[in-house]
């Protein structure tokens, strides 16, 4: 455009854009988004879309993983999710993968040299066993980089064919806690690279499902029960088991959230013992986070009716007095 002004952009572009913008973003914590948008060659528009974008993503099941990022009164602000802070799990065709694009990306506007793409480039190549990131001499043949089995995973197998029940010191990331449990896993298995015990959690009363990297302690109680031969890993979406729940109502244009994210619970609504001719229904899912859950509800307006827990419709309802602000 010969106004100076950066024209459409498409998916490949922007996601190598966000590659050098996110790690600049998490190291610096809090940046006007003027700044930014002078940084990377972007308009101020440009950028808060594309963080509206990152908002929304993380590791599966993209509930208790999600990268925590907003724009507000013109300042961008990034946290560092847990996902950022433990080992990846990559093999070597995802490393080799990561190192391309992250490659690129360091050619783009506003990449730093010296900034954490670089430092994390640095340590990837080396774990990929490549002589350095300028060079492209690749002696990696046969090289795999696994992740290997978290700690206490074998004594968990053993208490689900044993029927053992286990007392556990768990971390939650919701509430950045340790807590102490009594379960009866039932099942293991593993997804997107972590891996995962079904069990029932004396806690909540409920079978629920934990990540085993965040057990801090496996102990055996003495107690057996009644094995399930039937239990296994969840067929669709599952949620880490210390997130708090919500009850929501749903109106059929609000209902595509039950398939895009983790359920306890789907129930129509009913009038004289039948669906409601509205075709509502009440969901229990459970929260990330509570700005999570605020944008939610602001992307659901009013074909959405928070039933549980009270006052958590609070912070959707301020968050959207905010946005209309900004238009006023």
């Amino acid at each position: 455009m010969t106004d100076g002004t950066p024209g459409p952009r498409n998916a490949q572009d922007r996601l190598r854009r966000l590659l050098v913008m996110l790690p600049w973003l998490m190291e610096a914590g809090e940046v006007p988004l003027a700044d930014v948008a002078e940084r990377f060659g972007m308009t101020p528009a440009q950028v808060t879309k594309d963080l509206e974008l990152v908002a929304m993503c993380g590791l599966p099941p993209y509930v208790d993983e999600m990268i925590d990022v907003f724009v507000d009164d013109g300042l961008v602000f990034v946290g560092v999710p847990r996902l950022f802070t433990r080992p990846l799990a990559l093999s070597a065709p995802e490393g080799f993968a990561l190192l391309a694009a992250a490659r690129l990306a360091m050619e783009l506007p506003g990449a730093d040299p010296d900034g954490p793409l670089a430092r994390g480039l640095v340590k990837l190549t080396a774990a990929l066993g490549q002589v350095g990131i300028d060079t492209g001499t690749d002696d990696t043949a046969g090289v795999a980089v696994d992740l290997d089995r978290p700690d206490w995973t074998d004594a968990l197998i053993d208490a689900v064919a044993t029927g053992s029940e286990v007392m556990i010191d768990y971390f939650s990331p919701a509430r950045d806690e340790v807590t102490r449990r009594r379960v009866v896993p039932r099942h293991v298995f593993t997804d997107a690279g972590n891996w995962y015990v079904l069990a029932d959690d004396d806690r909540s009363g409920e079978r629920r499902t934990f990540r085993i990297d965040r057990m801090e302690r496996v102990d055996a109680t003495g107690n057996l029960h009644e094995l399930d031969p039937d239990a296994g890993a969840p067929r669709a979406f599952f949620a880490d088991a210390d997130l708090p729940r919500a009850q929501v109502r749903l109106h059929p244009r609000a209902q595509w959230i039950i398939d895009r994210y983790p359920t306890d619970s789907v129930e129509p609504v009913l009038v004289r013992g039948k669906p409601a001719a509205s075709g509502a229904v009440d969901v229990t899912l459970p929260v990330a986070s509570t700005r999570w859950f605020d944008r939610l509800l602001v992307r659901l307006g009013p074909d959405a009716e928070v039933l549980a827990p009270e006052g958590a419709a609070s912070g959707g309802e301020e968050l959207a007095r905010r946005i209309l602000a900004n238009y006023d």
